[in-house]
This record gives structure tokens, sequence and C-alpha cells, in this order.
């Protein structure tokens, strides 16, 4: 998988997210069950937690694209795609399984997972960086 492909699913997974909180919100206000606005920040969250934590998931992803999407087109940029593509799948394929997991659940175990899921993100894009440095 190039770099260039991994940024393109990353930014889909991250679209996917908010199509699933969506799909329950959305028959809720056509439904009148809920206002359109119930949703805004700083008002009680009652929605399933496994939309909760989706949101989150999606957050998530939005705080890390932009860093690997930045060293990915430098890399291209540069000419260097080669270093890029030796990693980028797994650093996508890290991003959806810490997804996953927080979708599964917020338990101990599992927060540990994710922590080590991101720290392999962050580790990985960082060797992009070093190495494009050098």
């Amino acid at each position: 998988m190039t770099g260039l492909t991994a940024v393109l699913l990353y930014a889909a997974w991250t679209l996917l997210l908010p199509i699933v909180y969506a799909g329950y919100r959305v028959p809720m206000i056509l439904a009148g069950k809920k206002r359109g606005n119930h949703w805004e920040r700083g008002q009680p969250i009652d929605d399933p937690a496994i939309l909760v934590r989706a949101k989150s998931v999606h957050l998530n992803c939005l705080e890390n694209f932009p860093l690997f999407a930045a060293v990915v087109l430098v890399a291209a940029l540069l000419g260097k795609s080669p270093v890029v593509d030796s990693v980028a799948a797994y650093i996508l394929y890290a991003r959806i399984g810490q997804g996953v997991v927080h979708l599964i659940g917020t338990s101990l175990p599992l927060i540990l997972v994710r922590g080590a899921l991101y720290l392999f993100q962050v580790a990985l894009i960082l060797y992009i960086v070093w190495t494009l440095l050098h």
C-alpha cells in the first residue's frame, strides 16, 4: 500500500465514523423524538454509549490525520515516497484498530490496547520524519 492510498483510506475511515452517529441522530430528529440542536455542545448526552465512543473515535482520527497526511505529502514532494510506503499501511491498520477497540468498550485492558496502538502510530510517523530529515 502506498502512503497516498493510506491517507485516502484514513480519510474514508474518518468520514465513515460520523455517518455512524448521524445514522442514529437524523431519524430521531425526523421522527420528532429529538430537536435538531439536541446534540449541541454543553447539552446532556443521552446517546447510547457506542455512539458517544464513535464520536470520540472520529475526533481522535481528526487529531492525527493532518500529521500523517503532512508527512506523506512531504515525502511525495521530496521524491521519497518509498520511506512512507514501507510503513503507511501499519499506521492505517493501527488507527483503525485503535478505533475498533474504542468502539468495543472502555475497560482498562481495552484502554491499554488503544494506547499501545496510538503510540505505535506516533512512533511510525516520527520514524518517517526522522528518515526524511536524514
